[in-house]
């Protein structure tokens, strides 16, 4: 079990109703964490359309999540 803090930008955020949370998951990559917190908040998008960073730093899909660490899950942005 990991500890993790996650974070929310954009729809994610709306989604969820917050902007980061602590969480214990047991998955085993960052996949499995972003399809249990989409379960739970009912976000709309799928992981492809999405980036994940962990401690600042863009991560691999199939990456660990490491305790202790700061999840980001990224939608894409759109602009003008």
């Amino acid at each position: 079990m990991s500890r993790l803090t996650v974070l929310y930008f954009a729809s994610l955020r709306d989604a969820a109703g917050l902007a980061e949370e602590t969480v214990d998951t047991d998955a085993a990559d960052l996949a499995g964490l972003y399809e249990a917190l989409r379960a739970r908040h009912g976000f709309a998008l799928p992981r492809k359309r999405l980036r994940v960073a962990v401690d600042g730093a863009f991560a691999c899909w199939g990456d660990a999540p490491r305790a202790g660490s700061e999840v980001a899950f990224i939608p894409p942005v759109s602009g003008g």
